[in-house]
C-alpha cells in the first residue's frame, strides 16, 4: 500500500509531502494499493454501495483478475478514512510501453469507475489528477493511463473523468427508449413490419423443428451458449478478416466464470440468452444489466441452413420484448453503429476517451493514439468511406456483407 498526496500539472507528475496547513479542511487522503488481493479486496467491498459500470463491478474485475492474471492496480480515493472514488486498472504492453487501462480492454464498454454518489459533486479535475499523480509515483514504470469508452453519465450521475482532457470515441453507443412498454415502442418503430418478420421467422423455424428463447440458470448452460458462441465468433472473424478477440483461452475461461458467477446474484449482473431451433443454438446473446438498463454486450449467429432467417433478429426482438414487461427503462445495443441496431435505436451516446501521459514515451504515444482514434473516426463517420473500407476488408477474405445481428466494428 502505497499513501501519497500529489500534484499533478498534466504532462509531467510531481508528488509532495502535503503540510498540513496547506489542506483544505476536508481534503482528501490519497491511497493507491499495489497488492492485488488486498486493493482488490476492499475494491469488492466498494462496489456493494458504489455508483459503477458493469465492466467495473465487482464479479467482473474479480473474474478478469483470476482467469487473465493480470499486473493488477487499485488506485482509491478515501474521505474521512472510507473510499469514494476508485480505478481498478490492469498494466498492460503495448511495444516498449506499459498502458493502465480498465481491466477487459476491448470487451470493457460503456466504463464508469466506481464512486460514491453522495461524493460525486465533489470529485474535480484536482483530485483526479492528484490520483493520477500518485499513481505515476507509485508506478514509474507506467507511460499512460489509458481509459476508454467512457460514458458521458450513468443514472442520471455525471462522470468525474469529463473533468479531465478528453475526445469522442470512434464508435457510437445505440439504444432504444423503451418508455410506454413495447406496444408503443412498436408504434415508434416500423412495428407492423417487425411483428410480419417475426412471424414468418417462426414460420421458418416451425418447418425445421421447434424453436425456443434459453436463458442460460446454470453452470452447464452457460458453457453450452459460450461454446456455440465462441465457435459462431471464430468462424465469422476468419472469414472477415479481423482478429478473434474471444479466441484466447483465458478471456474465454473469464467469461465462462463471469456468467457463471453472477448467477449466484439475487439479480444477476450478467445474462446469457440464446435462439435454439430443431435442437442446435442458430443465435446467442451476452447481455450486462445496470440500474434500469439492459445492455447487449455481445451477439452473433450461426452461418448454417438457417442463417438468411436473420435469427439475432428474432432474438433482439424477444429480449426487448423481454425487457420492456420486465421494466427496464433503455435496452443497449453498447458500441457499434450497425444497420440491424438502427432499426430500433432512437438513442446516440457518445462515448468518451482519456488519455493521461505520466512519462515522455507516454506523451509520444498519447498523441499517436489520439491521431489514430480520429483516423478511425473519419473513416466510420464517412459512409462511403467507410463502406469501401469494410469490402476491401471482406474482399481479402472473399466474404459476403455481414449477417444481421453481428457487428463489424
Amino acid at each position: 500500500m502505497v499513501d501519497a498526496a500529489a500534484s499533478f500539472d498534466g504532462n509531467r507528475p510531481a508528488t509532495t509531502e502535503a503540510a498540513p496547513r496547506a489542506q483544505p479542511k476536508d481534503a482528501a487522503e490519497l491511497s493507491v494499493s499495489l497488492a492485488a488481493e488486498e486493493g482488490l479486496a476492499a475494491y469488492v467491498g466498494f462496489c456493494g454501495t458504489a455508483l459503477h459500470a458493469p465492466a467495473q463491478g465487482a464479479i467482473w474485475v474479480q473474474n478478469w483478475t483470476s482467469n487473465i492474471k493480470p499486473d493488477l492496480l487499485i488506485a482509491t480515493l478515501t474521505m474521512a478514512d472510507r473510499p469514494v472514488f476508485a480505478l481498478a486498472l490492469e498494466i498492460a504492453r503495448r511495444g516498449p510501453f506499459r498502458i493502465a487501462r480498465f481491466m477487459g480492454d476491448r470487451h470493457a464498454n460503456g466504463n464508469f469507475a466506481a464512486i460514491d454518489q453522495r461524493w460525486l459533486a465533489r470529485v474535480d479535475n484536482r483530485t483526479i489528477r492528484r490520483m493520477l499523480a500518485a499513481v505515476a509515483k507509485a508506478r514509474p514504470d507506467i507511460d499512460l493511463v489509458a481509459l476508454e469508452r467512457l460514458l458521458p453519465s450513468l443514472d442520471g450521475a455525471a462522470n468525474p473523468l469529463a473533468s479531465l482532457d478528453h475526445f469522442p470515441s470512434p464508435n457510437l453507443s445505440l439504444a432504444v427508449d423503451l418508455s410506454g412498454g413495447f406496444e408503443a415502442l412498436l408504434l415508434r418503430a416500423s412495428g407492423k413490419r417487425k411483428r410480419k418478420k417475426h412471424r414468418s421467422q417462426t414460420r421458418k423455424f416451425e418447418a425445421v423443428g421447434s424453436h425456443r428463447r434459453i436463458e442460460a440458470r446454470n453452470a452447464d448452460e452457460v458453457n453450452r451458449l459460450l461454446d456455440a458462441f465462441f465457435e459462431m465468433k471464430e468462424l465469422r472473424f476468419r472469414k472477415m478478416g479481423i482478429a478473434n478477440v474471444f479466441g484466447d483461452d483465458r478471456t474465454r475461461a473469464f467469461f465462462r466464470a463471469l456468467f457463471t458467477r453472477a448467477l449466484a446474484e439475487d439479480k444477476p449482473p450478467f445474462l446469457l440468452h440464446g435462439l435454439e431451433v430443431a435442437g442446435k443454438l442458430r443465435a446467442v446473446t451476452g447481455s450486462s444489466r445496470t440500474g434500469k438498463r439492459l445492455i447487449c454486450e455481445f451477439g452473433a449467429i450461426a452461418e448454417d441452413d438457417l442463417a438468411h432467417t436473420s435469427p439475432g433478429d428474432f432474438l433482439f426482438f424477444d429480449n426487448i420484448r423481454e425487457a420492456c414487461e420486465t421494466g427496464y427503462e433503455v435496452y443497449d445495443f453498447s458500441v457499434g453503429d450497425e444497420a440491424y441496431k438502427r432499426l430500433w435505436c432512437d438513442i446516440e451516446t457518445q462515448h468518451f476517451d482519456v488519455l493521461v501521459p505520466l512519462t515522455l514515451k507516454g506523451r509520444a504515444l498519447a498523441l499517436a493514439l489520439r491521431q489514430g482514434v480520429r483516423l478511425k473516426a473519419f473513416i466510420k463517420n464517412n459512409p462511403t468511406i467507410w463502406k469501401l473500407t469494410k469490402l476491401l476488408r471482406r474482399k481479402a477474405v472473399r466474404q459476403a456483407a455481414p449477417a444481421a445481428g453481428e457487428d463489424e466494428s
